[in-house]
């Protein structure tokens, strides 16, 4: 667990002592508490879990539920205080406990995901929207490119960034329009194969006309998702708004 951030660990510690204390809490009443009942109020207990898994992880929601139904098991189906289960009855609660237990853990983490997608977006467009009012207003285009090799680095984790002016040398890796890397006439599987050695370019075009290339040396992290990587080739068209008119633009 000393992998995980601190609001994960707390969250699996939850997920595997919660049901428990309550199953135990339940033992002095279980002759006279119904299978069924007990069971709803370890759904509950799952429930509140699975609460603070949406906070921290999926698998907080998972362990609760695996928690609820094995102390189920243990403190208040007969034969008491064994994992064993006589009734058929009892067979099916703890199944179906089991079950609602990881179904409303999955939705919990579903909706953690989305909410950070949600909160990427909004980042994603706020660099898109200053770069694109800078790009409007800079006196000078050396301040736009300034900003956008800033904004690439930290988008996608780069160990270093420069901006080349003039005509194409060489053949690097090629971030293309689509988010893909082309390497020669083929395209790299990125999330399988990782960034390759050495320098990727990001070309910067204005209405077709090649005007310079950003030259992205990858860190050691892994691979931006491709929803980065389209926003890093949104910037450097941005840039071409500044660079069209600073000089002579050569064709590429």
């Amino acid at each position: 667990m000393t992998g995980y951030p601190i609001r994960d660990r707390l969250a699996l510690v939850a997920g595997l002592l919660g049901p428990f204390l309550v199953a135990l809490a339940l033992v002095p009443f279980r002759t006279d508490l119904s299978r069924t009942n007990a069971a709803l109020i370890l759904v509950v207990v799952v429930v509140v879990v699975v609460a603070v898994a949406a906070i921290g992880s999926r698998t907080a929601g998972a362990v609760a539920a695996l928690s609820a139904a094995a102390w189920f098991d243990f403190f208040l189906t007969r034969p008491y205080q064994t994992f064993d289960i006589t009734a058929s009855a009892d067979i099916e609660t703890a199944v179906l406990l089991l079950i609602v237990g990881l179904i409303v853990s999955q939705l919990a983490a579903r909706a953690r995901r989305l909410e950070a997608i949600t909160v990427t977006d909004a980042g994603h467009l706020a660099r898109i929207h200053e770069t694109a009012e800078l790009a409007q207003s800079a006196k000078s285009s050396d301040t736009v490119v300034d900003h956008v090799r800033r904004e690439l680095t930290e988008l996608l984790g780069l160990r270093g960034c420069r901006f080349e002016y003039g005509t194409l040398m060489g053949q690097p890796p090629r971030l293309e329009q689509d988010g893909n890397l082309a390497v020669g006439r083929r395209h790299r599987d990125l999330d399988a194969s990782g960034w390759p050695d050495g320098e990727i370019e990001l070309r910067t075009h204005r209405n077709g006309r090649y005007l310079g290339r950003f030259m992205l040396t990858p860190g050691p992290g892994p691979v931006p998702p491709l929803q980065a990587r389209l926003v890093a080739v949104t910037l450097a068209d941005q840039t071409g708004a500044a660079l069209d008119t600073a000089g002579p633009v050569r064709d590429g």
